[in-house]
């Protein structure tokens, strides 16, 4: 196979890869405390992935009551015991001990109040298995606060299901490290958030005459517009995410993810039709305020302390960009390489941006109207 075709080949496989992945992945919110005698704790599990193991919804009204968790409390508690286990040297049965159903910014959570007899002392070990048969990008996202005041977090996965905590905690630099990586994984898993930010640099690499593309002539003019859309889309979301985790601003989920969605939409729609602003890091600015608060219901799941929220914004927003510059890095070389070619402006460019408008068509119809249209 040749250069070009490689070339071409990759940057399709890119695209496609992210728009036949881009449901969002659940996720469950495990809060454990350890105490002198015992750990004490709450497990938040979306009432629609526990429908997806046991199903809970046996009316089929495609809704879940309290009535319908009532009377399965006890194949749920089985659920919960068999995925999730702590040990401190050695294991430490865990007991729920009472069943709520809280709200969170994307639905409903059932919420297991946990207790187990384990003590301070020793490496807390954490193996989690649940939903990882029926969704491989479930996670579970774990904030530990020790004996003595500390909070950890990590996220548990399919790949990383298993998480041992040493006595005495972690350094402020372990603790930062842990937030970094949570920030990368929220990018990589965030496939709107993608979408958006491959929908702006697509014609990076060309420059708009009126309402149509020409290739740029060198690489530095490329990378001149992708250093200053990057630039706009970070200063933007980096507001509004530090803005939403103190709790100055807040927004309504469904109107957050209903405008990300549209954002999408509208700047895969000017990349086939021009008529948004040509200078791209105006719309990338506009739309990343939005995204930053798409950022922060993650830590506002996690429910941080307020003495751990400056370390966890840093490290956060530092991993979201390193996940942005991976996809930069990954994208911009080949759409130069690709720039002069016949199939770049009507395949990559324009086919690209037409199937990631569809998919945020179908994003801003279920976000805003609140339906369940595309099966993922």
């Amino acid at each position: 196979m040749s250069t070009f075709r490689r070339c071409i080949t990759g940057l399709l496989l890119m695209l496609l890869c992210a728009t036949a992945a881009a449901h969002k992945p659940s996720d469950s919110y495990l809060s454990l405390r350890r105490e002198p005698e015992r750990l004490v704790g709450r497990w938040d599990i979306a009432l629609r992935d526990l429908d997806g193991v046991l199903d809970l919804d046996r009316n089929r009204d495609d809704r879940i009551d309290w009535g319908e968790v009532r009377t399965r409390r006890d194949e749920i508690d089985r659920y919960a015991n068999a995925r999730l286990r702590v040990s401190n040297g050695a294991p430490c049965p865990l007991q729920v001990t009472d069943h709520a159903i809280d709200r969170h910014s994307d639905g409903a959570y059932l919420v297991l109040t946990l207790t187990a007899p384990c003590g301070a002392d020793g490496a807390l070990s954490v193996e989690y298995s649940a939903l990882f048969d029926v969704d491989a990008q479930h996670r579970g996202l774990l904030k530990l606060e020790t004996a003595g005041g500390a909070v950890l977090s990590a996220v548990l996965s399919r790949e990383q299901p298993h998480q041992t905590f040493e006595p005495g905690g972690a350094s402020r630099w372990q603790a930062f490290a842990g937030y970094v990586r949570d920030g990368i994984v929220h990018i990589a898993i965030g496939y709107d958030h993608i979408l958006f930010l491959i929908a702006l640099l697509l014609p990076a690499v060309l420059g708009r005459d009126g309402r149509t593309w020409r290739p740029v002539p060198r690489l530095s003019v490329a990378a001149a517009t992708v250093f200053k859309i990057v630039t706009a889309f970070t200063l933007a979301h980096s507001v509004t995410l530090s803005l939403a985790a103190l709790g100055v601003i807040q927004l309504p989920s469904r109107l957050v993810e209903s405008v990300i969605a549209l954002s999408v939409l509208l700047t895969a729609i000017d990349n086939v039709m021009p008529f948004l602003p040509a200078r791209r890091w105006t719309i990338a600015f506009a739309f990343g305020l939005v995204h930053g608060f798409g950022f922060a219901s993650v830590l506002a799941d996690l429910e941080l302390p307020r003495s751990a929220l400056a370390l966890s914004l840093v490290g956060f927003n530092v991993g979201v960009e390193l996940g942005q510059l991976a996809i930069v890095a990954l994208l911009i070389p080949l759409a130069y390489l690709l720039r002069r070619t016949a199939l770049y402006q009507p395949v990559v460019l324009r086919g690209g941006s037409v199937a990631i408008g569809l998919l945020a068509a179908g994003w801003l119809a279920e976000r805003s109207l609140d339906l369940k249209l595309m099966p993922f």
